[in-house]
């Protein structure tokens, strides 16, 4: 039985994960390792301390399907719809810009469960707070070093978190990638950026008339979402939550401050744009270090899907391909 190894419970690991379980032909040992505490990566939902079921999207909002992307990914927007994991996204959204024909969803249990659909449909034994280190080669088996535990040995390793965090393990890897592929994953650049969750007592009222709004004329403050508003969820037993995403300047200026002096700054900048908002019972600040990938270098290839589908086996071709075949 082969053991494979997927580093990050984010969307691109889950899906990797449940699409190896339904391509393999025999028996495998399927995991998946994420520093964070829990799953969903960028795609992460908080929840109240005081109620579980208030929550707020602290990463992304909500999935835009366009046409293009309509035709050659139709089956994994009905696997969603299905079970309600996605539905049509209804509420308004003020200054949205929207392409003809695009569609867009919300995901009523928070964006994570979009990762958790994917986790349990793959079967993959998942660990958190493993934070991988280290990756070598030991007689044909991918040694894998974490933080803590011991090293364990794997057949095939997938690495799906940002670029920079590739680049910072040790081992044979750091010789077993290719100077291009260096140069590819170094060109690969991300925006930085925080999100404020707040969380009210059930029977608080946000009187506006939108469920989110994106900002333009504030330097904190870019997007704000009411989330129980975003899903058409009205509840007397739940209290509204509302996210704050802030601009790309303003968090890259304070990527290095602590949490609690940013989001200071940001109730400060909140007032001006929602005066007399009630006090939260409970907040939740989140530091997006590597918020979203863009694409740079005179290549002008797409190095988010090469990211998200570069393999720590890539060492041989046909190594790679002999231990793929053994499971697929």
């Amino acid at each position: 039985m082969a053991r494979v190894l997927i580093v990050g419970a984010g969307l691109t690991g889950s899906l990797c994960a449940a699409l190896l379980r339904k391509a393999a032909a025999r028996p495998l040992h399927l995991a998946v390792w994420d520093k964070a505490a829990d799953s969903g990566g960028r795609m992460t939902t908080a929840s109240s301390p005081h109620n579980p079921q208030s929550t707020v999207d602290l990463g992304a909002q909500y999935i835009t399907c366009t046409p293009d992307y309509a035709k050659k990914h139709q089956s994994f927007y009905d696997e969603l719809l299905a079970p309600g994991v996605l539905k049509p996204l209804t509420s308004p959204i003020e200054g949205m810009v929207t392409k003809e024909g695009d569609c867009n969803f919300v995901a009523p249990h928070g964006v994570s469960s979009i990762i958790n659909h994917y986790l349990k449909e793959s079967g993959a034994d998942i660990y958190f707070r493993q934070c991988v280190t280290q990756i070598n080669l030991r007689d044909d088996k991918w040694e894998v070093l974490r933080e803590t535990g011991s090293p364990e040995q794997f057949d095939i390793v997938v690495l799906t978190m940002p670029a920079p965090q590739i680049l910072q393990l040790q081992g044979d890897i750091v010789n077993l990638i290719s100077e291009c592929q260096r140069q590819q994953l170094e060109s690969v650049s991300y925006s930085s950026r925080y999100a404020l969750g707040l969380f009210y007592e059930a029977g608080t009222k946000i009187d506006v008339p939108w469920a989110g709004q994106y900002i333009t004329s504030n330097p904190c403050i870019r997007f704000i979402s009411i989330d129980n508003k975003k899903r058409n969820i009205e509840s007397s037993e739940i209290g509204p939550s509302l996210v704050i995403h802030t601009t790309v300047p303003f968090g890259v200026t304070y990527l290095g401050h602590s949490t609690e002096d940013v989001q200071e700054l940001i109730f400060q900048q909140l007032e001006n744009i929602l005066p007399g908002l009630p006090q939260p019972v409970a907040t939740k600040c989140q530091k997006w270090r590597h918020s979203q990938a863009g694409c740079s270098g005179p290549s002008g290839q797409d190095y988010r899907a090469w990211r998200a589908t570069l393999k720590a086996v890539t060492t041989h071709r046909r190594q790679h391909q002999a231990a793929a075949n053994r499971f697929c």
